[in-house]
């Protein structure tokens, strides 16, 4: 098994094991990277670093016609990206589990990560997708297994919202 690092990402890494999650694709994100880094020393979880987060739904509902479950990682910016492809999970009723981490909120620098941070909840709910949310480091674990069980219970779409206050706002960085 992986050595955990000290993060709240070793929470949704527990999950992950817990659940049998055996996929993980993500764009890169740095709010993800612990739990990506966590997820690539594991010889059981397969990661795949997408190029946009609409294959990353396409990749979902392949693993789970495989037999297997994934996560898709994403940055709230992202949904937008695969709108349309969201159709896909909840008109064929296949259990997908998304984790957003949040942008456009709390210390915000960046003005157009505002729009799609506040729209995201929004549109995931649009989309037939059961929103969760996490805003501080001890509802990530729980709240994680309550979304990922939920989507692969009833064979339905999850998505955790995690908070940018949890994950820390991005700062410009000069020179």
């Amino acid at each position: 098994m992986a050595e955990l690092i000290k993060d709240w990402r070793n929470d949704i890494y527990a999950v992950f094991k817990d659940l049998d999650i055996t996929m993980v694709s993500h764009v890169p994100d740095a709010g993800h990277t612990p739990l990506i880094n966590l997820c690539e020393k594991d010889n059981e979880i397969d990661v795949v670093t997408l190029t946009t987060e609409q294959d990353g739904v396409g990749l979902s509902c392949g693993a789970y016609a495989g037999g297997r479950k994934s996560a898709l990682l994403m940055q709230s910016s992202g949904v937008g990206n695969c709108i349309n492809a969201l159709a896909l999970p909840n008109i064929c009723r296949i259990p997908f589990l998304t984790l957003v981490s949040m942008r456009g909120e709390w210390g915000e620098f960046v003005p157009w990560q505002v729009p799609m941070g506040l729209g995201t909840p929004k549109v995931l709910e649009a989309m037939d997708i059961k929103v969760f949310r996490a805003d501080y480091v001890e509802e990530v674990g729980p709240t994680v297994d309550a979304a990922a069980k939920f989507a692969f219970n009833t064979n339905r779409s999850a998505a955790v919202l995690l908070s940018q206050k949890m994950i820390g706002a991005k700062q410009f960085k000069n020179g």
